[in-house]
């Protein structure tokens, strides 16, 4: 990479990165190219020359956003954590995806917006489902998980929740309530009678 490119690079991820830190606070309807320039200090022209549009920012940041997760997700499903620990890292990582962006701003950005939900379920066929697999095997294998849960009743309870995750984001944007969430992460991972 020459000069120019570097400099065309820090530029682009300063951009991305400054949409990224709005998005926390901002709906993504009202967050103008305008706000977007004037906080990361750049022209107009310049946001337009690298991305064309304000929705290919935001998708942009968001496909930026999913691509790290996955790779963190990833990194620690290949470690050398137990089964408890795992489980306990997926359920960690979902809790961070609702405390950077609010359950609003997922439903819009990811669920309501189709090229980005078709990402996601792309990025989720290639890379979780067969992480989450292998998890069940592994758990099966030491024990850790009940030999009675079939891969094809994982997988089918993993789509059903998929399919109605738009309305959960509905019902924890109303409660403004995380615990909600836990709550369901607990039965998905638990049950409705089992001890963490």
């Amino acid at each position: 990479m020459n000069g120019f490119e570097k400099r065309a690079a820090l530029i682009k991820e300063k951009i991305i990165k400054t949409t990224q830190e709005m998005l926390k606070t901002w709906e993504p309807s009202k967050i103008r190219i305008a706000d977007i320039a004037k906080t990361a200090d750049v022209s107009q022209v310049t946001i337009y020359n690298y991305f064309g549009s304000k929705e290919a920012l935001l998708h942009e940041v968001m496909k930026q956003y999913i691509d790290s997760s996955f790779q963190h997700f990833q990194e620690y499903m290949q470690g050398d954590y137990t089964i408890k620990e795992k489980i306990e890292r997926m359920i960690l990582q979902d809790k961070e995806a609702l405390y950077t962006f609010s359950p609003k701003i997922i439903k819009q950005l990811l669920v309501e917006d189709k090229e980005m939900a078709d990402y996601i379920q792309k990025e989720t066929n290639e890379k979780v489902i067969p992480m989450m697999l292998q998890l069940l095997e592994d758990g099966k294998k030491s024990g850790e998980i009940s030999p009675k849960v079939s891969s094809k009743a994982f997988l089918m309870y993993i789509n059903f929740s998929l399919q109605h995750y738009e309305e959960l984001m509905d019902m924890v944007g109303q409660s403004n309530n995380l615990d909600l969430i836990d709550s369901m992460l607990h039965i998905f991972f638990y049950g409705i009678c089992g001890k963490p």
